[in-house]
């Protein structure tokens, strides 16, 4: 299993992945180039990886993880948000989406991160339970953490 991140010639294969993810969660948009766009936008900066994970050394990849850092003054440090991670149906089941977190999880670390931060859809069982694997919890400070959002 290999996991690295993505350089700026490789936006092309993340933007693929997200885009697979998009359909896979049965959202209408962005459409691809917007995707392709975005990604190329943010993948050359310093609070912005994407990481990419294959079956072997010279599998195209067939997983990707999307992560944000920004300064916690509350921590006095930076906060990593692992807002996406996508396993492609073909490779879900094989350690994947585990290696990728685990990644993360590592790269934060190194970075100085004192914390990671996720959402997980309550109807994804399997990604719930791969997390709660690695350390992650809810309610810690009594009830449960919710995202909130608002639309503009």
């Amino acid at each position: 299993m290999r996991v690295w991140r993505a350089t700026p010639a490789e936006a092309p294969a993340v933007a693929a992945l997200l885009a697979q993810f998009r359909d896979h969660m049965r959202y209408d948009g962005p459409g691809d180039d917007a995707f392709l766009a975005s990604v190329a936008r943010l993948i050359v900066r310093d609070d912005t990886e994407y990481l990419l994970a294959a079956a072997a050394d010279g599998d195209p990849p067939q997983g990707v993880a999307q992560v944000r850092y920004r300064w916690g003054i509350w921590w006095d440090a930076e906060d990593c948000w692992l807002e996406d991670l996508y396993v492609s149906a073909a490779a879900r089941g094989s350690g994947l989406g585990r290696a990728l977190t685990e990644a993360v999880i590592d790269r934060a670390a190194a970075r100085g991160c004192r914390r990671v931060e996720l959402d997980v859809n309550s109807e994804n069982p399997a990604a719930m339970a791969l997390y709660r694997s690695l350390g992650f919890e809810t309610g810690k400070t009594g009830g449960e953490d919710l995202l909130m959002r608002r639309r503009l």
